[in-house]
């Protein structure tokens, strides 16, 4: 059985590529280190996001693993445009996944490239790997496993926040396994 253990980042200071982890991100990537203490991780695999990386650097420096930076991780681009309504806007393409707006990235084209990375990694010889993402390409992931996954669940998430993926025989299930 293969496991990839999906992580949304720890709380940052904004929504920037650049932006940093708070005070209260930086402690919560020790606590995802101590989380995974007794946990095999044999690959770790990020967003180029420096909140990503930064929330993952602690356990990758504990357990002497690389972090592969993968641009399919990146969080989705709803619009280029400032959107005042930006949040009922992300909540048509949960119901819509192929509504697009100015600039902007739709859920199925978001959905495909997490999908992507995930199906290169349940090809791969890799036992137990990482991914750090971004919490609405985390739910585009969940949904894709799950169509009952929606706009509500990605209400809920935590930052950070952890859902196990296991692969057995071809099929896949999900769990959350953050307290």
């Amino acid at each position: 059985m293969k496991k990839i253990y999906v992580i949304r980042h720890c709380e940052a200071e904004g929504q920037l590529p650049e932006a940093q982890l708070t005070d209260k991100g930086l402690n919560q990537a020790l606590e995802l280190c101590e989380f995974f203490s007794t946990i095999k991780i044999d690959r770790i695999i990020a967003s180029p996001y420096k909140r990503a990386i930064e929330s993952i650097q602690p356990l990758a420096e504990r357990l002497k693993v690389e972090i592969e930076i993968d641009s399919k991780l990146t969080e989705r681009v709803l619009s280029t445009q400032n959107l005042t309504d930006w949040f009922e806007k992300l909540r048509l393409t949960f119901d819509d996944i192929e509504l697009k707006f100015e600039g902007g990235e739709s859920s199925l084209d978001a959905m495909k490239r997490i999908v992507e990375v995930v199906e290169n990694i349940f090809n791969s010889n890799y036992k137990n790997t990482i991914i750090v993402t971004h919490g609405n390409l985390m739910s585009l992931l969940l949904k894709h496993f799950n169509k009952d996954f929606g706009f509500d669940d990605w209400k809920n998430l935590s930052n950070p926040d952890v859902y196990l993926l296991k692969n057995e025989n071809n099929q896949v299930t999900f769990e959350r396994i953050w307290k």
